[in-house]
């Protein structure tokens, strides 16, 4: 299910660069849920599942290593979530852990195959840094303020409880 919601909220874009990278409704928290629920297996598994998806309805692609980069490799890494399952603050420390994870990736991938793309004056990895940052931690900072909300956070605390009971 939450690769599904992960999904639909994935396509409510509040902002969208035109060579990829957006600003979603909260996907990338609903994505991080599954390792957080279940464990480290589970969120990669969830995660990777979340990639194909989104190559399959919002592909762009231009090498074969890079699809498994953007795709496989960096929705994957939102799975390491499942590192803090049983921490205390665990949502919060694994969704940061998942976030850094993907950030990671896309920044490898921006440097090695998007640096045509970098600004005048810019090299290919700060350029790959700062755009991928821009998007990737706007939504993260939205999702932290949210989880900042006792009820919010108290909520996914029970639907925890509720699905492991």
């Amino acid at each position: 299910m939450a690769v599904a919601l992960g999904t639909v909220l994935s396509n409510i874009k509040l902002f969208h660069f035109p060579t990829g990278g957006s600003v979603t409704l909260f996907s990338m928290l609903v994505i991080c849920l599954p390792g957080y629920f279940f464990g480290l297996g589970a969120g990669l598994l969830s995660g990777f599942a979340y990639g194909v998806l989104q190559l399959i309805i919002d592909p762009y692609v231009l090498f074969p290593m890079q699809l498994v980069m953007d795709y496989f490799l960096a929705f994957g890494a939102l799975g390491l979530s499942g590192l803090f399952t049983n921490a205390k603050a665990g949502l919060v420390k694994g969704y940061v852990a998942g976030v850094l994870g993907r950030y990671v990736f896309v920044v490898l991938s921006g440097w090695i195959f998007f640096g045509s793309y970098a600004w005048e004056g810019w090299g290919a990895l700060p350029y790959s840094i700062v755009y991928n940052a821009i998007y990737i931690f706007a939504e993260t900072a939205a999702t932290l303020v949210l989880l900042s909300v006792p009820a919010v956070r108290d909520g996914i605390g029970r639907i925890k409880a509720t699905t492991l009971s």
